[in-house]
């Protein structure tokens, strides 16, 4: 596509995506200079359309940013009253006592929130700063200057032949060229990917690590409702099959947000997330809970989890990395969204004065300092340890030893364990299928749980089915020659829309379906494949899920 002849446009900054951190740097950039052009690009249908988080947020990077978004009518009004952490058996629960949690752990003075719906008001508060807002745009291939560093973006392709190839209805898009340009995209950006292979930005730091939120809203009886009251629990259904666990937050409305979270670091390949997220609403504890309401909504999001010692070089030729793009999760805590919108006013208060002192297109080291030594860098520092024991040595001695270690961080600022490796990615953790027993799952009631199919239909997904696929196999041939054998082909299990599918029809050699129109865009095979051969790239703009309140 880059030989087309494009027209193109100019701006002081171009953001790709219009989550917290991407709109956080556009409001920041127009609050430190209202004459700044700035360009935000989502490729979402509207704003929020693609937004996927728990969520409790953490009000610290509002603060920062939009001091009065009370006044201004933010949508953050339900206030986290109860904190509630259950260890759960097959059969029952045992509460875990606040008062073992470090203090950071303490949800008071957060509140439980639609990040889709922030965002929406976010973009509101930009624009009115004269930020200019394109939803539907896809950002397709980055543009580089001669000497290297990163031009602009080109946005806004549409109606590729599904081979790839131009065709009389294609509409080539526009080049927009930023003297920076923000990569916002989330986990797992393909932008964000090119640059960090590109300029080799992850070469110090640990193995990046996922996992798989699954969310779904649910209407419930209002005599069970108890808006305020946060929940977490650990253990079944996973037990030692794979890390994760739940959250049950009670916004307003009679709603409650129902999600579950597994580590991608598994190593059964017959591990089913989404089937494990399903079997674990038959607990007891949740069933009643449930019970008498019904599922009004459903989607899903790859969550990075590898934290401090995994943040690549945030800045690099001409550009940064903002958000999730950088893999600023906090995973105790399950919190990112503050620490998205101080990167991305971070971000824009290095650019404003890079290009105050006539700078452009160069490495904002000022901002790669900003994350790792101010409040982010602090925020991740204290908790490094607790994924990667958990990883190695399982949830009891990462409630025990994790917990040791954020206190003694709380307390004294140090950890006794240093900083504890991640050692290999999610994909290499696959083990081979024959060293595991496979998993038999419960079939869906329809009334607790789904079939994926069914859900996938309450996140609005929808894909122009002429396009071209979205997602790329290396090589095609190696899901059925290799995957298949050795590891019984966990892209049919780890996809939580039901994209990926071995066919087997009688008389005929097994092959691999891609239904690519079911994709929530979560980004899970292109981080769990054990072959590393899938590769997620965006569709056309707006495509893809549209989430109303998520």
């Amino acid at each position: 596509m880059s030989e087309i002849e494009r027209e193109s446009m100019e701006y002081d900054v171009v953001i790709v995506g219009a989550g917290p951190a991407g709109l956080s740097a556009a409001i920041r950039l127009k609050q430190l200079d209202a004459d700044l052009d700035v360009v935000v690009l989502e490729k979402g249908s509207e704003v929020g359309a693609h937004i996927l988080s728990g969520a409790v947020l953490d009000p610290a990077g509002l603060d920062a940013l939009i001091p009065d978004w009370k006044e201004k009518g933010a949508p953050i009004t339900v206030p986290v009253k109860k904190d509630n952490f259950y260890f759960l058996g097959e059969a029952g629960q045992i509460r875990l006592p606040n008062m073992m949690m470090p203090p950071l752990m303490n949800n008071h003075g957060n509140y439980i929130v639609s990040m889709g719906n922030v965002c929406r008001w976010m973009a509101e508060q930009a624009e009115e700063l004269g930020v200019e807002i394109f939803p539907g745009m896809a950002c397709s291939e980055l543009v580089y200057n001669d000497d290297g560093s990163v031009k602009g973006v080109i946005a806004g392709v549409f109606g590729l032949e599904a081979d790839g190839s131009i065709g009389e209805g294609t509409e080539p898009g526009m080049e927009l060229y930023g003297k920076y340009v923000f990569l916002s995209e989330g986990v797992r950006g393909s932008l964000s990917k090119e640059v960090i292979a590109k300029y080799d930005l992850a070469k110090d730091a640990d193995a990046a690590k996922f996992g798989l939120g699954m969310k779904e809203i649910w209407e419930i009886d209002p005599e069970k409702h108890s808006e305020g009251t946060v929940t977490h629990t650990m253990g079944w259904p996973l037990g030692s099959n794979a890390g994760g666990g739940s959250f049950i937050y009670h916004l307003d409305n009679n709603q409650v947000y129902v999600g579950f979270v597994v580590h991608l670091n598994y190593e059964n390949p017959h591990l089913f997330p989404y089937m494990e997220f399903q079997r674990f609403k038959h607990h007891p504890m949740v069933a009643d809970l449930l019970k008498g309401g019904k599922r009004v909504a459903y989607g899903a999001r790859a969550i990075s989890e590898g934290g401090y010692q995994s943040i690549p070089q945030t800045a690099f030729p001409g550009g940064a990395l903002l958000g999730c793009s950088a893999g600023l999760v906090n995973v105790p805590r399950i919190k990112g969204n503050h620490n998205a919108m101080l990167s991305g006013k971070a971000a824009a208060e290095a650019a404003v004065a890079a290009i105050k002192a006539g700078r452009q297109s160069d490495v904002l080291e000022d901002y790669d300092r900003e994350i790792r030594e101010g409040a982010i860098g602090k925020d991740l520092k204290r908790v490094r340890n607790v994924k990667p024991l958990w990883s190695k040595y399982g949830l009891l001695a990462s409630l025990t030893l994790g917990g040791f270690d954020m206190w003694t961080n709380n307390l004294f600022g140090f950890s006794l364990f240093g900083t504890i490796k991640h050692g290999k990615t999610d994909a290499e953790a696959t083990g081979k299928a024959d060293r595991f027993e496979e998993i038999t799952y419960p079939k869906p009631d329809g009334t607790l749980s789904f079939d994926r199919l069914t859900n996938v239909s309450f996140s609005m997904t929808n894909h122009e089915e002429s396009q071209p696929a979205h997602l790329h196999l290396a090589d095609p041939t190696l899901p059925i020659k290799i995957n298949l054998p050795n590891y019984a082909e966990p892209a049919q299990r780890y996809c939580p829309a039901g994209v990926y599918e071995v066919v087997q029809e009688d008389g005929k050699d097994p092959r691999f379906q891609i239904n690519f129109q079911n994709c929530v865009h979560c980004k899970t095979c292109d981080i769990k494949d054990p072959s590393q051969n899938i590769t997620w790239v965006t569709p056309q703009g707006g495509d893809g899920p549209n989430y109303p309140n998520m």
